[in-house]
C-alpha cells in the first residue's frame, strides 16, 4: 500500500511539469521559427543555444548541464498552448523563454501557471499582462525583459511630434498586441495635442487581402499612418495601399514587430528599384546594458553579424532563469520562479557575464544581473523600464538606427 501510494504521487507530481531533483536544468524555448513574427523569431532562437553552451562548459547549473527544449509556436496562440504544454508536461522543463507575440503568450501562460513554470518573455510587450499581473492572474511566474507597449506606444507618439506631424490615423492587428498598442499610442498623441484623424482600423490576423483595411487606415488625409503590425500581414496592407495610391506623401510609422529587413523586402520595390516604404521609421526596444559589448563581439565570431533585434533580450531572458536556478539549488520551477528578481535589482555584486554570476551564487554571495539588454531590474508585475531605438528604412530597403528616444 505505501508502494503503490507513493507511485501514485511521484506521477502526479512529474505530471504537472515538475522535474525530478536528479536531473539538470531543462530549460524550454517557445518561440517563433515559423508564421507572421518568423522574419524576427528565428534570429532570436539561437541565442538562448549559444547562452547555454556557454555555461555548461563553465560548469552548467545546479552541478550539471542544462538541456534545451526548443518548440515552434508558429505565432498562433493555440499552436503556442499546445507547444508550452509539451515543453512543461512532457518535457518537463523548469523555465520557458518565451514567446514572442503577445497573443501566444497569453494563451501559453495558462498553462505555464496552471503547472508552476516561469516564463520569461523576450518580446511580448502588450499592457494587458501589467493588468493581468497587478490582479494576481499570474501568481509570480510571468516576466518579460523587453518593456511593455505603455512605454513604447508613448515612446511612438512623443517621436511623431518632435517630427511635426499632427494628424495620424492608425491601422492595428487584431489582437492584444495591437490593441494595446492601439490604445497606448493614441492616449499619449492626444495628450501631447496629436489628432487621430480616422475610426480605428483592425484587420484579422489571419486575413489574405486587406484591401479595405488598407484604404480605411489612409482615411481622412492623415499626415501619417501608425501601423502596428505583424510581418506577413503587415506586409500585406502596405503593398495594398501602394498599389491603391495611398502611400505618396504620407509618414509610416511602424513598431518593433517588423524590424526586419526581410520585412521591407516582403513588401516590395517600385519600379525604380526603390523600397516602398523607403522613409519609413519606427521604434524598437533598445538595447544598451552593461553585457551588450560582450555579447556582441561573441555573435559576430558566431554568426558573423551583430545581433538582430530582440536577440539581447531572449539572452536576458534565458541568463535570469539559469541564475534563478542556481540561487534556488533546485531546477523546478516552483523554485526557480520566486528567485528570478532576487537576481537582479537586489543589491548584491553586479555581474555582466552569466558565468561569473553563477561561480559568485555557488559561493553563497547575492549577485545584481546587468544584462545586454539593460539592467533587467523587474518590477512586481514582471516588467521592465527601457528606451527605444528609432529606426528607419533606406531607398535601398535596409533599415539603420537613425535615434534614440526615452519616454
Amino acid at each position: 500500500m505505501k508502494r503503490a501510494m507513493t507511485t501514485a504521487l511521484l506521477l502526479a507530481w512529474v505530471g504537472v511539469g515538475c522535474q525530478p531533483a536528479s536531473e539538470g536544468l531543462r530549460l524550454g524555448v517557445l518561440l517563433p521559427a515559423t508564421g507572421d513574427l518568423s522574419p524576427i523569431g528565428q534570429g532570436m532562437i539561437p541565442a538562448v543555444q549559444l547562452l547555454v553552451d556557454q555555461v555548461n562548459a563553465c560548469g552548467g547549473v545546479n552541478g550539471q548541464p542544462v538541456q534545451v527544449f526548443q518548440e515552434d509556436d508558429q505565432t498562433q496562440p493555440t499552436a503556442g498552448a499546445a507547444a508550452m504544454t509539451k515543453l512543461v508536461e512532457v518535457n518537463r522543463v523548469g523555465g520557458v523563454v518565451g514567446s514572442f507575440a503577445s497573443s501566444v503568450s497569453q494563451a501559453a501562460l495558462d498553462v505555464a501557471v496552471r503547472n508552476q513554470v516561469p516564463m520569461v518573455s523576450p518580446g511580448s510587450t502588450s499592457p494587458e499582462f501589467t493588468e493581468r499581473a497587478k490582479k494576481g492572474e499570474y501568481k509570480g511566474f510571468w516576466f518579460r525583459t523587453a518593456p511593455p507597449d505603455t512605454y513604447q506606444g508613448a515612446a511612438l507618439a512623443q517621436l511623431a511630434r518632435k517630427r511635426g506631424l499632427n494628424r495620424v490615423s492608425t491601422v492595428v492587428i487584431n489582437n492584444s498586441y495591437g490593441l494595446g498598442f492601439e490604445r497606448e499610442f493614441t492616449q499619449a498623441f492626444r495628450q501631447k495635442g496629436g489628432q487621430v484623424v480616422n475610426r480605428p482600423t483592425r484587420y484579422d490576423p489571419n486575413a489574405s487581402t486587406l484591401e479595405t483595411e488598407a484604404r480605411s487606415a489612409f482615411a481622412g488625409q492623415p499626415q501619417a499612418v501608425m501601423a502596428a503590425v505583424y510581418a506577413e500581414t503587415g506586409a500585406l496592407l502596405l503593398k495594398s495601399a501602394y498599389e491603391q495610391g495611398l502611400l505618396p506623401g504620407v509618414q509610416v510609422l511602424l513598431t518593433d514587430a517588423v524590424q526586419s529587413e526581410e520585412f521591407v523586402a516582403s513588401v516590395g520595390k517600385n519600379p525604380q528599384g526603390q523600397s516602398l516604404i523607403s522613409g519609413a521609421i519606427g521604434t524598437v526596444p533598445g538595447a544598451d546594458g552593461p553585457a551588450l559589448a560582450a555579447l556582441t563581439k561573441l555573435w559576430q565570431e558566431k554568426r558573423g553579424q551583430a545581433p538582430g533585434p530582440y536577440m539581447p533580450q531572449t539572452w536576458d531572458a534565458a541568463a535570469v532563469i539559469l541564475l534563478a536556478a542556481q540561487v534556488a539549488g533546485s531546477n523546478r520551477g516552483v523554485d526557480i520562479a520566486p528567485k528570478i528578481r532576487e537576481i537582479s535589482g537586489s543589491g548584491g555584486e553586479p555581474v555582466s557575464d552569466v558565468c561569473q554570476g553563477l561561480a559568485l551564487l555557488k559561493q553563497g554571495k547575492k549577485i545584481d544581473y546587468q544584462g545586454a539588454s539593460g539592467n533587467v531590474d523587474f518590477d512586481e508585475f514582471g516588467d521592465v523600464v527601457g528606451s527605444y531605438d528609432v529606426w528607419q528604412v533606406t531607398p535601398e530597403g535596409k533599415i539603420k538606427v537613425i535615434d534614440r528616444v526615452m519616454p
